[in-house]
């Protein structure tokens, strides 16, 4: 099987993630788009090192699992106290976040 059909499905999941990330205002739907993006570049990026024979396409989908990690938990943390103590927040408020 080729890599084209990866390719299209991860092309497919960005785009899904793209316009989740632009229409929605939900901070929680907002980040779980970010991270269906990122995922659809993992593919990306797994499928070119399995097409090219390169064990650098996985090596850089390792490092960026790791970093979105840690994005999971300091972003979900931050949106958790956002939403505990205002229900209805959304995008907009920004104002939120000031000190």
């Amino acid at each position: 099987m080729t890599g084209t059909w990866y390719l299209v499905l991860s092309a497919l999941l960005f785009t899904i993630g793209g316009v989740g990330l632009l229409v929605r205002r939900n901070p929680l739907v907002m980040f779980m788009c970010v991270e269906l993006m990122l995922n659809a570049v993992n593919l990306t990026f797994v499928t070119f090192s399995r097409m090219l024979g390169d064990i650098g396409g996985q090596t850089v989908v390792f490092f960026v699992l790791v970093v979105a990690a840690v994005e999971v938990v300091v972003g979900l943390a931050i949106i958790v106290a956002i939403m505990r103590r205002r229900p209805g927040a959304t995008a907009d408020d920004i104002a939120l976040l000031k000190g």
